[in-house]
């Protein structure tokens, strides 16, 4: 039986939420309902103590080439605003993110990849951020978390020219973490969410407010790693030559 087009999938396998844009008629590309739907899908995932991960990937052979471009006609603006929306849930989803890309990462799809913690690629994959091709002025939000990660010089290459580049170059200039040869991408990434799942949430969920900059909390960090009892079970485990048992959770 065939599923319906477009929307968005998910599971949760082994406290591994993953994450599937579906709609492979039009290269996975991110529609209105689509945009509207992941903010409200990400907060019952964050929510879910079972969800340790969140992968995010595209169906068949491509990530995601952008925002549906008939959805442009009806407005820009409020498709833009949509956009920027589900980004900033992603971004703001407090376990760790993957983005699993194979194919086309481009436009609204590279928001989305930008928007995770880590991005995996395979080899063949093509990035692109193209409003240039389109007249749109990119998301204030969106050109700076892009120049986080990829640093001034290559966003605005990006930006300026819209075109794509590969796996290869989105390697060096940082867009990626690691580019796996064809046919190793979901085994890399299951091995790697299983590592991520097996960690303290604790050193996550504090690292990752570090890393995108947020300044109050410390005392509040320090309060948690006191009071949680990992640290104690992080210690005790490696002398044991055990596996830790952490049970501080950001759903906790």
């Amino acid at each position: 039986m065939e599923l319906p087009d477009p929307q968005l999938l998910h599971t949760v396998v082994d406290s591994v939420a993953t994450v599937v844009v579906h709609h492979p008629a039009k290269r996975n590309a991110m529609t209105a309902a689509m945009w509207r739907a992941l903010p409200p899908l990400l907060d019952t995932l964050a929510a879910d103590p079972d969800v340790r991960v969140l992968v995010l990937t595209g169906e068949g052979g491509t990530f995601c080439a952008g925002a549906d471009i008939s959805t442009l006609r009806q407005g820009p603006e409020e498709a833009q605003g949509l956009a920027v929306g589900a980004e900033e849930a992603l971004a703001a989803f407090p376990k760790p993110t993957l983005a699993a890309i194979r194919g086309h990462c481009v436009g609204g799809g590279s928001q989305l990849a930008a928007a995770c913690d880590l991005r995996f690629a395979e080899q063949g994959a093509l990035f692109g951020v193209t409003p240039a091709k389109l007249g749109i002025v990119y998301p204030a939000s969106s050109t700076r978390r892009l120049v986080s990660l990829v640093g001034p010089a290559t966003a605005k290459y990006l930006l300026f020219s819209g075109e794509l580049i590969d796996a290869e170059r989105a390697l060096r200039t940082g867009l990626v973490d690691e580019v796996l040869p064809g046919g190793e991408l979901a085994a890399r990434v299951a091995e790697f969410a299983r590592i991520l799942a097996s960690r303290s949430q604790l050193t996550q969920a504090a690292a990752k407010e570090f890393a995108n900059g947020r300044t109050d909390r410390d005392a509040h960090w320090t309060a948690q790693a006191r009071d949680s009892g990992d640290t104690a079970e992080g210690v005790a485990a490696f002398l044991e030559r055990r596996a830790p048992r952490f049970t501080w959770t950001t759903s906790g």
